[in-house]
């Protein structure tokens, strides 16, 4: 199993590091932006690549870790290449193979992405960060988004792909209300509109696209 990143920020930022450390199958884990963040704001400094209005839960997420934790976030690679059979040498990535803050979607034009991808010697990439599934091709680089498990956009649930002889973009449907009341239950900063927002009723994927599409690499 791997984990792409953005454990962190969270409403429960020790238990889901708590619970995927605990698993018992063999875990390995890739930095997102949102570790990154956590971890410049534990170090003393001002995560510049967060907006202002989000500093707040990247503070609060801080202010939940102990040193071991910290430890143990920091000791995650940014990119991971494996070995799996059946699809050969992939690269993990939470954004892109250069960088964990690039965004970019199933409609970004290929030319546009060429040079980022260029350089990446293995033939499948997966990736994570605008938290939207596609398989796509750019050049001759398959490259997959693994989706979000705890914040998706489109229909809720827990979005993941499975990797094996193939590829298969999987969505798993869990007790949403359930998992609503417990972020509640947090000091989490913004937790009922995390709930609500997030959980129970995710933006879609047509006003995330039109979103990202203001932002995404030009």
């Amino acid at each position: 199993m791997l984990v792409g990143g953005d454990i962190l920020p969270g409403p429960m930022p020790r238990e889901t590091i708590s619970c995927l450390l605990g698993l018992e199958i063999p875990v390995q884990f890739i930095l997102g932006n949102g570790e990154v963040a956590v971890l410049e704001h534990m170090a003393g400094r001002v995560p510049s690549a967060v907006p202002e209005a989000y500093r707040p839960i990247i503070r609060w997420n801080a202010e939940q870790l102990s040193a071991e934790y910290e430890r143990t976030i920091a000791a995650w690679p940014k990119t991971l290449s494996v070995e799996i059979v059946g699809l050969g040498d992939v690269l993990f990535c939470h954004a892109t193979p250069r960088n964990e803050n690039e965004i970019f979607t199933r409609l970004t034009p290929e030319d546009q992405l060429l040079p980022v991808f260029s350089g990446t010697r293995a033939r499948l990439v997966i990736c994570g960060h605008t938290h939207m599934q596609f398989d796509r091709m750019i050049g001759e680089t398959r490259v997959a988004n693994a989706g979000s498990v705890g914040m998706p956009f489109g229909e809720p649930g827990a979005y993941w792909l499975l990797l094996g002889r193939g590829i298969e973009l999987r969505r798993t449907a869990y007790d949403l209300a359930k998992a609503a009341d417990r972020i509640r239950a947090t000091t989490y900063p913004q937790a009922e509109d995390f709930a609500a927002r997030n959980v129970l009723k995710p933006p879609s994927e047509q006003q995330m696209l039109e979103l990202f599409s203001r932002v995404a690499l030009k």
